[in-house]
């Protein structure tokens, strides 16, 4: 049974009526004020677990009261949380009051479903603020989901920690940090480590999903929606229902799709492709990226009100060049792994070959280095690893390649030479040809586009 003390401020006896209601049958302690004057006599009097507020009052309609009262509450109760209620438009307005304390922020008119989980996240986030946590300082003290996620490093050790205490509530996450260093597993993490656990996880590279087809690819499509939908589609959210989403990539996804996105988010509600009724989904919202999404707000190549909707919080998972104590962990790990995998003779690694491992830059972090390994246990004949080993597995890997003919060629030019005789041998057919190619048809579409290639 839900418990806490809740401050609902709206000068319509309506809302106040209807909010009261609802938090009380969720079982909350609610009380009511309907003007500035009391909400801030109110504020000084009593400890609240949550305030939700409304941006306007009767004598103004343009939200700066709602910012001044976000003030004074952030000065009169700086732990308090305070989730601000806004109409659709006024968006960019509790974004501001966001940025000015505000832990979150719902639309009229509101989803009780969601408004309940958003009132719940943020008083457990302001809990968990001021709770002391012990840090999982060892590997083999860790929950069985943690076991992948090799390291001792305080970096990753302190992301462990906000994985534990973040996991269980709804919090939208936003997972950052370089190419390779495993965002995806903290995902993972985190469902694992939830109430969700044994629910779908489904996991969406945004980045391989033209902009033509994201609305059929993430929210479904009806029968006869466009020429090829022979049934009905379930998209990605409807198959997440219960469970949640990632969206890796996100930022790769274009303006167009980014206010589509906004709007499932908001009420975790939309309509297949060529249906007009409304399907309502339980998901909670796991996004990663390696861009800068703030650089790409500036620049307007990115929404700001979709930036505060997926970071409620934000976990920055470091490069390996960061946490250099736990190569050789790495290192063993993926050993060991790579000997299970391919079947091959006990090896290991050698004081100067880990000496190297550790100096390496690894610009394609852990992704890089376990693909190093696993190349050194495949093309090294001895049983023991040296420097020389790594080197030679490391030459192997670069980006020049030599045809038949002798002529050195990128392997993006050699990869987009096989998707271009692949479509031909399949006359253009896009089905056909990622399966010949071995890859996905998500897959195929993100390198025809990085290609340039022109299909029909």
């Amino acid at each position: 049974m839900r418990s806490g003390r809740i401050l609902v401020c709206d000068d319509d006896d309506a809302v106040r009526s209807s909010l009261g209601f609802l938090l009380e049958k969720a079982g909350y302690n609610t009380f009511l004020a309907s003007h500035p004057g009391e909400i801030v006599k109110k504020i000084r009097e009593s400890d609240f677990d949550l305030v939700l507020l409304d941006m306007n009052f009767s004598l103004s309609i343009n939200g700066e009261e709602g910012i001044e009262l976000l003030r004074k509450i952030k000065v009169l109760k700086p732990e308090t949380p305070v989730v601000l209620m806004t109409a659709w438009a006024s968006v960019e307005l509790a974004v501001r009051g966001i940025k000015l304390g505000a832990s979150d922020f719902v639309t009229k008119p509101w989803n009780n479903v969601q408004l309940i989980k958003i009132i719940e996240t943020s008083i457990t986030l302001s809990s968990t603020r001021v709770e002391n946590s012990l840090p999982l300082t060892d590997t083999a003290e860790r929950p069985a989901i943690f076991q992948d996620i090799i390291g001792k490093d305080p970096k990753l050790l302190e992301i462990l920690d906000i994985v534990r205490r973040v996991a269980p509530t709804h919090a939208p996450v936003l997972i950052t940090g370089e190419s390779g260093t495993g965002k995806e597993l903290i995902a993972s993490a985190i469902h694992e480590y939830s109430g969700r656990k044994g629910n779908p996880f489904i996991k969406v590279n945004l980045g391989g999903i033209p902009s033509g087809l994201f609305e059929s690819e993430m929210f479904g499509f009806k029968k006869g929606a466009f020429t090829d939908a022979k049934s009905d589609h379930a998209g990605r959210f409807e198959k997440a229902h219960n469970g949640t989403i990632f969206l890796d990539e996100i930022g790769d996804l274009d303006f167009t799709s980014q206010v589509k996105l906004l709007r499932v988010l908001q009420d975790q509600t939309f309509e297949r492709l060529g249906d007009e009724n409304s399907i309502t989904v339980d998901v909670r919202v796991l996004s990663a990226t390696n861009q800068n999404l703030y650089y790409k707000v500036d620049k307007s190549q990115f929404r700001e009100d979709l930036l505060y909707r997926i970071n409620l919080i934000q976990i920055e998972v470091p490069p390996l060049r960061h946490r250099k104590s736990d190569i050789p962990l790495l290192s063993e790990f993926f050993l060991r792994k790579a000997q299970t995998i391919y079947h091959t003779e006990s090896k290991t690694i050698s004081g100067e070959g880990i000496e190297w491992l550790c100096n390496h830059p690894w610009s394609g972090n852990v992704r890089e280095l376990k693909n190093i390994i696993e190349r050194t246990v495949l093309m090294s004949a001895g049983d023991n690893l040296k420097t020389d080993d790594f080197i030679l597995a490391s030459k192997a890997g670069r980006k020049n390649v030599t045809d038949l003919n002798g002529t050195s060629e990128t392997l993006d030019e050699t990869e987009k030479k096989m998707i271009l005789k692949a479509l031909e041998e399949c006359g253009g057919n896009l089905s056909r040809t990622s399966e010949k190619l071995g890859i996905t048809r998500a897959t195929l579409y993100r390198k025809i586009e990085r290609h340039g290639i022109q299909t029909d």
